[in-house]
């Protein structure tokens, strides 16, 4: 088996290859602006629901991280932090209170503005907020280190660092050549290479996978204990005092900068939901690269016209929620098992415009 792509997704397909004993040879080069260790770990598929399929693999994404880590701590003896307190996503607004009460889904507790301040007492006042009880957040950057210190380490797992130049998918088998001039065979190659995934060379149909860029910043100063929703941002607190804030939605290409608008954006963000923010010393200021589609979900499955190519890719912005599941249903793929999970709503199909040369 094949993989392209170290990310989160590529890292946790051959984990799960490793773990029924198949062997795989992982294929990806360090890029600036990679989404996995850029992100915030947010575990929230009751924030931005799919509908059908789709908010059900979200779900079962979600619930499936606490074994998964009880993995990685056993494979590697990194304990990965997991925090599943709930998220709070706040209404600002006596009219934002009664449009999100009457919206409240099955799972989601309302809250109002005085048990908000009493739960979280750093935040501004407001007139109430859903607590999406279950969902969190992971600490992705220390889970890809821990992964990746894995897939070095495991017998089943071959790591090249070398940048992929050509595909070649011929019936039930496939090659790979890399830009050192090594190549590379198997009967299945993933595709799981995040924003770039769209640009391989030899893929047998077009993916619109669009890198979106997304700034974020760490302050130091308010003690949240939950994830924050509001207004188009977001807050996640980690257990060594700093809080993310994020995010821009910008589509500048594969521009993996970050500029000052986007700092004074995130930072007068801050300081709206947490007044503590306000004055909170800053520690980083960074970017990645969303793996954006057009309906906003992935592309999981074997391609419909080439029994050797797999895709793993386009997970927009659920890309740390979605990792260890779909690695579990791309490895039964690739065994020939059925995934258990409906993965329908991902097909590669959806997007019709197939590579005839």
């Amino acid at each position: 088996m094949l993989i392209v792509g170290a990310g989160l997704v590529g890292l946790c397909t051959a984990a799960a290859l490793a773990r029924r004993g198949e062997k795989c040879v992982l294929i990806s080069q360090r890029i600036a602006g990679e989404a996995s260790p850029a992100a915030a770990g947010m575990l929230a598929p009751s924030v931005e629901r799919a509908g059908g399929a789709a908010e059900a693999f979200g779900v079962a994404a979600r619930d499936r991280y606490p074994e998964f880590l009880e993995w990685v701590r056993e494979a590697t003896g990194v304990s990965i932090a997991l925090d599943r307190r709930g998220i709070l996503q706040l209404a600002a607004t006596d009219g934002d209170a009664e449009r999100m009460r009457a919206e409240l889904e099955a799972g989601a507790r309302w809250l109002s503005g005085e048990e908000v301040r009493r739960l979280e007492p750093a935040l501004a006042p407001v007139a109430g907020a859903i607590l999406h009880e279950g969902d969190g957040a992971v600490d992705n950057a220390a889970l890809v280190e821990a992964l990746r210190s894995f897939a070095t380490r495991a017998p089943e797992v071959t790591v090249v660092e070398d940048r992929v130049v050509a595909i070649e998918p011929a019936g039930e088998a496939v090659s790979v050549t890399c830009a050192s001039g090594r190549q590379y065979g198997g009967r299945a190659v993933v595709i799981a290479a995040g924003a770039w995934s769209g640009g391989l060379p030899g893929l047998r149909r077009t993916l619109p996978v669009e890198p979106v860029r997304g700034q974020m910043i760490a302050l130091v100063g308010a003690r949240l204990r939950h994830v924050v929703f509001a207004g188009g941002g977001y807050l996640v607190p980690r257990a060594d005092g700093e809080t993310l804030v994020g995010s821009t939605m910008e589509r500048v290409g594969f521009d993996a900068g970050t500029t000052p608008a986007a700092l004074a954006h995130l930072r007068g963000f801050a300081a709206t939901v947490s007044q503590v923010l306000a004055s909170a010393a800053l520690v980083r200021h960074w970017s990645g690269l969303r793996p954006m589609t057009p309906d906003l979900q992935p592309i999981v499955g074997r391609d419909p016209g080439h029994p050797s190519l797999f895709y793993a890719c386009g997970h927009s912005r659920n890309g740390i929620l979605m990792a260890p599941l779909t690695g579990d249903c791309v490895a039964a793929l690739l065994r020939g098992e059925q995934p258990g999970y409906d993965l329908s709503a991902f097909s590669p199909s959806r997007f019709t415009q197939v590579v005839t040369s």
